[in-house]
């Protein structure tokens, strides 16, 4: 009895100290970011001298082995190759690489241009490659006349300032009539408008018709 006892204590030991070295081992090989900010942080991004992005975050994270760069939320300012700032952009989080050959945002993003349109989609892409702001899915775009634009699928220059919707487009365009009628009256040369003038009565108009004259 006294060596069951024993024999029961020394197993009982053995596997106390399998699990710890279990659990030792488990919180070794547990990953972490190589770099991880949960504070403000903001990121500026050139091409050669040139800033192109400013970007700001309260949460960025970076793993090991990727130059890949996670981001929540986003804001970033957009510049251009004079150091103007031509667009911002925002949404609840986002990608890009130390790189910069792309950015990514998604979820409930905003893209606005002063001089452009404002945008609203579900996700947007940026390319280095070709310099063009990209989206599969709805959109929605106000441009700078108010006129509101929606469909599916987008693509633009990075300033906002030329861009189309690919499919599926449906608008709302304010004083249409007003516009329309503006636009038609500059394919109409100048010399050919009326004028006051025209509606007065000629000479010619008075003179009685033969019809006139033989009653």
């Amino acid at each position: 009895m006294k060596y069951f006892l024993t024999l029961l204590l020394v197993l009982s030991l053995i596997s106390c100290t399998k699990t710890k070295d279990d659990e030792y081992t488990a919180w070794e090989l547990k990953e972490h970011p190589v770099m991880l900010f949960s504070d403000t942080t903001v990121m500026d991004l050139y091409e050669g001298n040139r800033l192109s992005w400013k970007v700001k975050t309260a949460y960025l994270e970076r793993w090991g082995g990727s130059d890949s760069v996670f981001v929540k939320p986003i804001f970033a300012d957009i510049y251009d190759s004079l150091g103007n700032k031509a667009a911002f952009l925002r949404a609840d989080s986002g990608n890009l690489n130390m790189r910069m050959t792309y950015v990514r945002a998604y979820g409930r993003v905003y893209a606005l241009s002063p001089k452009g349109a404002a945008v609203r989609a579900d996700s947007l892409l940026w390319l280095k490659v070709d310099d063009k702001i990209r989206t599969d899915g709805p959109v929605r775009v106000v441009g700078e006349t108010g006129d509101v634009l929606q469909g599916i699928g987008f693509i633009s220059d990075s300033r906002l300032e030329n861009w189309q919707i690919l499919s599926k487009v449906t608008g709302i365009f304010q004083e249409a009539a007003k516009r329309l009628q503006e636009e038609d009256s500059k394919l109409i040369p100048q010399d050919s408008k009326p004028t006051p003038e025209d509606s007065k009565p000629t000479p010619e108009d008075n003179k009685p018709t033969p019809e006139e004259n033989t009653q």
